[in-house]
């Protein structure tokens, strides 16, 4: 499996530049209706889900990728129904941001937890699985919060989970770059 994420160690790194992208646009217009905000959240979440789903469908036979197959599926769904349904009530598009997040989190965590003999410093990965978790559990929890905080906590969400997937995505590069040269004692020198 690690052969595979080393080919496609960029679709992480775009999705993480993608994840940014979209947390900076949250906090340079703060204001951003409601209506915005699921637009951009759908662009966001076809665009994550559509790497996931290119590299699940790029994998070798034989190779796990059914974690990345669910995940895509639920980021397209996620993204096609707030396009479809755009004027959703502020707190059906809270609900369905935060099960996004928790079900994408869970699936990043337990791909890493998988991949752990495979690949040291998963936990990059685990983070972002993590922060996506109890963000999406916040929101479950806080949902009538002001709609300024929960679109600087949306921000804040997609800056970290993006950082956390690019520095995966250089990790995994770095590993599959030492592997590829076959020095499997390399594996070490890409480590964190």
């Amino acid at each position: 499996m690690i052969e595979q994420w080393a080919r496609n160690w960029w679709t992480f790194a775009v999705r993480g530049a993608v994840a940014i992208l979209f947390g900076l646009m949250a906090w340079i217009w703060p204001a951003i209706t409601v209506w915005a905000l699921v637009l951009l959240f759908g662009a966001y979440a076809l665009v994550d889900g559509a790497f996931a789903l290119a590299a699940a469908f790029r994998a070798r036979a034989g190779q796990s990728r059914l974690w990345l197959a669910v995940t895509g599926a639920v980021g397209v769904l996620a993204g096609l129904l707030a396009f479809i349904w755009p004027g959703v009530t502020a707190l059906v598009l809270l609900m369905l941001i935060a099960a996004w997040a928790v079900v994408t989190g869970v699936l990043e965590i337990v791909a890493a937890v998988t991949l752990r003999k495979e690949l040291r410093g998963e936990w990059w990965y685990v983070i972002g699985g993590a922060v996506s978790v109890l963000f999406g559990l916040l929101l479950f929890v806080w949902p009538v919060s002001g709609a300024l905080a929960v679109v600087w906590l949306i921000g804040l969400f997609a800056i970290v989970y993006g950082i956390a997937l690019i520095a995966a995505s250089l990790r995994i590069k770095r590993l599959g770059d030492a592997l590829s040269s076959g020095r499997p004692g390399d594996t070490t020198a890409a480590r964190f």
